[in-house]
């Protein structure tokens, strides 16, 4: 930590802040032996003296799963009245999330309760903040597509239990979703949506099919790799009043934390976990470093990467071309998972930045498994983006995005689509414009081997 001394004057930020996060509890069947008394103890007493209703979010795979049964019968053990809503769309839409916030404002509900991957969190939380604070989508959106209007109070408590090994959004104040109508993705920001509590079962995660572990795994390398090397929250211009200090912080004592150790365990266990469906041990340690990114991420923002994720996810829906091989049989038509959008444009995005902080993304690239011995600066890049397409190859991603019907042709609308993500655009380490675009994408769509 480098401390300076500043004056009431000074231009760029000197402070980090480090934002109540929400209650984390991690261990082995939490969800079946505590989640029901946590229940209890956020709706009870209610203003009428008894127990309030829970809205308890999921989706038509997780509905099924003996995880979502834990839940229900730990809730009904605990005497907590519920409601399941399990029509949560896997990679949300701005209408997904509208139909989900009518079914919470219909509900009356006094907390929520979320059972399953990012998906089924983020919905989770745009109920609660629509029935709480009803408004239009919109206006909560992220500027320059939405008004970024922040919500003008707290939302019910939320309860969050993942079942992947890899948003991380149990703690974070984002939710992200496709703007149908703008043909992008966005997210809606802010510390009001971050869960109350965070219940971290890796039994969750036991059963969890290849694809989705890998996607969800690509999704934890992602936050912590963005975070740490992304643009140092002393280059920002100063926030005042310090009270509005965004939650894309940049790159900051606090986050290096977290992104440092999920990178280590990222590095230790996500091969071992794609190569062995029954490690066990391997799955438990990728849901500590999700939450661990999560925590880093969600107080010093990502980067390129997820910025050019989010009109190329779109551009898949709208192909219906590609679909992951399995563990997503509940999806109707083509999908391509979050964490697979960052990660195909990952390796190109950190040749870019690089050179910004070279030792940075030597040391990221050490944490995940690579060989850094002899590497110079102006290696980094390559090093880095060598480790992670190794990794992709084994969990069988794309080489790029040509597999998935991008071409050429697409250049402009992937870079439009891209330098309109002031949140994640601004946090990147190295200046975005549309030029650099052209040359990150290009190398994304004809692949890494």
């Amino acid at each position: 930590m480098v401390y300076e001394e500043t004056d009431a004057g000074a231009e760029t930020e000197c402070v980090f802040q480090i934002d109540q996060l929400p209650t984390v509890k991690w261990g082995p069947a939490l969800i079946r032996d505590e989640l029901g008394e946590d229940a209890r103890r956020l709706v009870y007493p209610s203003s009428a003296g008894t127990c309030g209703r829970v809205a308890l979010f999921t989706d038509k795979a997780v509905v099924n799963l003996e995880i979502f049964e834990d839940a229900r019968r730990s809730l009904e053990a605990a005497g907590v009245e519920y409601v399941v809503y399990d029509e949560v769309t896997v990679e949300p839409t701005d209408a997904s999330f509208k139909h989900a916030a009518a079914f919470a404002s219909e509900g009356g509900f006094s907390a929520f309760v979320s059972v399953g991957g990012g998906s089924v969190i983020d919905t989770c939380k745009v109920a609660n903040l629509l029935s709480r604070h009803p408004a239009d989508l919109m206006d909560y959106v992220n500027a320059p597509l939405g008004k970024a209007v922040p919500p003008p109070g707290p939302l019910h408590p939320h309860i969050a239990c993942p079942t992947t090994t890899g948003t991380g959004t149990e703690c974070t104040g984002y939710a992200i979703c496709d703007i149908s109508e703008l043909g992008v993705k966005s997210a809606i920001a802010h510390k009001y949506l971050r869960p109350t509590m965070a219940l971290v079962d890796p039994h969750a995660v036991k059963s969890l099919p290849r694809s989705v572990l890998a996607a969800s795994g690509f999704d934890v390398l992602s936050h912590a790799a963005e975070s740490f090397t992304a643009r140092p929250y002393t280059s920002r211009a100063r926030t005042i009043p310090g009270t509005d200090r965004p939650l894309a912080q940049g790159a900051n004592p606090w986050s290096d934390i977290g992104c440092r150790e999920a990178l280590r365990l990222a590095g230790l266990y996500f091969e071992r976990a794609l190569q062995d469906p029954d490690d066990t041990e391997a799955r438990a340690q990728l849901s500590w470093a999700a939450t661990l990114a999560g925590v880093g991420m969600g107080n010093a923002g990502t980067a390129l990467p997820h910025g050019m994720s989010y009109p190329v996810s779109h551009g898949v829906h709208q192909r219906n071309a590609w679909k992951p091989p399995d563990g997503y049989g509940n999806v109707q038509g083509a999908i391509l998972p979050h964490g697979f959008a960052v990660i195909l444009g990952a390796p190109a995005a950190m040749r870019y930045t690089a050179s910004a902080s070279p030792e940075r993304h030597l040391e990221a690239a050490f944490l995940l498994g690579a060989y850094v011995q002899g590497a110079q600066p102006e290696d980094a890049g390559e090093v880095l983006a060598g480790r992670v397409v190794e990794l992709m190859k084994v969990a069988g991603t794309p080489s790029g995005l040509a597999e998935l019907g991008f071409g050429m042709e697409d250049l402009e609308t992937l870079v439009q689509g891209t330098i309109c993500q002031k949140r994640v655009v601004n946090i990147t380490p190295r200046d975005v414009t549309e030029e650099v675009l052209r040359g990150v994408f290009t190398e994304a769509i004809e692949g890494y081997w």
